[in-house]
């Protein structure tokens, strides 16, 4: 059975089946016992983790809210990837649209469609939500995230991020 997330409230959201029904792909709201698991194949891949910055972000976007939300993805009962957004109002005159602003996913998973699923879910999110468009920001030689957002059909946006030395 697939769900999407239903009248912005994600308290309806219990574990959802992948829609391409990937065998034993499960997206759920992160819970608090995750945050091991995640922070794990984060340090496997970024070679450094940081349980404070963990814990502020489960906190601030594991509760459920209207326009915040946090997944994570099990495969046969174990976290092989994460995501996480929000809804974001009038920055710099854009309209109302979704933001992706975390995305992992354990090296041993990749390639078997978690970060398709978990991107999936959460552009449903984005749209039970009223928002029509869904951005993200990747570093410039990051080829592997660059691959992935653009084979889910993103393109370069009309912003232009800019910054400065303090």
């Amino acid at each position: 059975m697939w769900i999407f997330l239903t009248g912005r409230n994600t308290k309806k959201m219990n574990r959802t089946r992948s829609p391409r029904a990937y065998p034993g792909i499960y997206i759920r709201k992160a819970n608090q016992s995750d945050l091991p698991a995640i922070m794990a194949f984060d340090e496997r891949s970024n070679r450094e983790v940081n349980p404070r910055y963990w814990q502020a972000m489960f906190e601030r976007y594991g509760d459920d809210k209207d326009k915040q939300l946090f997944l994570v993805c099990e495969k046969d009962a174990e976290i092989a990837g994460f995501i996480i957004g929000e809804v974001r109002d009038w920055e710099f005159g854009s309209r109302p649209c979704g933001w992706v602003f975390a995305l992992g996913v354990r090296p041993d998973m990749r390639l078997a469609g978690v970060a398709t699923q978990l991107y999936t879910v959460m552009c449903g999110f984005f749209r039970e939500a009223g928002v029509k468009k869904v951005r993200t920001m990747v570093g410039r030689l990051d080829n592997d995230f660059h691959s992935f957002f653009r084979s889910q059909g993103m393109v370069a946006g009309p912003y232009v991020q800019l910054e400065k030395e303090l």
